[in-house]
């Protein structure tokens, strides 16, 4: 598998002087995604969870509704100058009956880690319609317990402790258990692999459960979340508009700025007790 950290020398320059040591950096390598054997994308993430995340990804196009969806997942071969296997290719083989991608949605063959939609077409054709209903999410979640989850990400996080430049998402329970945390230097990758966590663990829908993102909310991190059944989406940071009017289209309830006791309620604040 690709390294998920690299070091490389840095010249260190402070108050206190200079001097030269060794620095780690989050690792972006990209990731070819092809469905019985026909490219559909190329992503830049973090090496690890490379299954996890094509399920959360085709999960989220509307693909994938549950894990026996998927016959097979494997690494095609690739290899580098020195003859390495890169694992940089996933080839995904559709269960009989499951229709593959839409090829009419055009998106580009190159998607940076930074989004998820932008080869999209049009907006209209990234609303999909998710054949779970996050309105009907029955999830509730205590202040008190919301108020714990910031620092629990952050204890989990080792792959940011060590390098300062990963996102992290992670599902969590009413109780305020993270039942998996996953790092990516891609926000959208971390979401992926989480919801392709849930759906190999046969939790898709994801009702029960809440999610949790590290850093900003865009529409497309709603849009996943919508399309795991997701009732509950809490961020660190500061949602878009277009993000809060999708998660109130879809009866989602939408948390920003959740950092100690504070936190920002923008729809669905009925799901939120205390």
């Amino acid at each position: 598998m690709g390294r998920v950290t690299v070091r490389r020398p840095v010249r260190r320059i402070s108050a206190a002087g200079q001097r030269r040591r060794p620095d780690s950096l989050a690792a972006e390598e990209p990731l070819e995604l092809r469905v019985g054997g026909r490219a559909l994308t190329v992503t830049m993430r973090t090496p690890g969870h490379d299954v996890e995340l094509v399920h959360g990804f085709l999960l989220s196009e509307g693909v994938l509704g549950s894990r026996e969806d998927v016959l097979t997942a494997r690494y095609c071969a690739g290899v580098d100058d020195r003859g390495r296997n890169t694992y940089n290719v996933l080839d995904v083989t559709l269960a009989e009956g499951v229709s593959p991608p839409d090829a009419g949605v055009e998106r580009n063959f190159y998607t940076t880690s930074s989004c998820g939609v932008c080869g999209k077409a049009a907006l209209d054709a990234v609303k999909l319609r998710s054949r779970f209903s996050p309105a009907s999410a029955s999830f509730s979640v205590r202040t008190e317990v919301l108020a714990t989850l910031p620092d629990a990400l952050r204890a989990q996080q080792k792959v940011f402790s060590a390098t300062g430049g990963l996102h992290a998402a992670a599902l969590f329970t009413a109780e305020g258990e993270l039942a998996v945390v996953r790092e990516d230097i891609g926000r959208h990758n971390a979401v992926d692999k989480v919801l392709g966590w849930a759906l190999q663990a046969n939790r898709i829908p994801a009702s029960g459960l809440g999610l949790l993102v590290s850093g900003r909310v865009s529409f497309e991190l709603v849009q996943k979340a919508a399309m795991a059944g997701i009732g509950l989406l809490a961020a660190v940071s500061a949602p878009s508009s277009l993000a809060a009017e999708l998660a109130e289209e879809n009866g989602m309830t939408l948390i920003g700025f959740l950092r100690g006791d504070s936190m920002n309620l923008y729809t669905g604040d009925q799901r939120v007790l205390g």
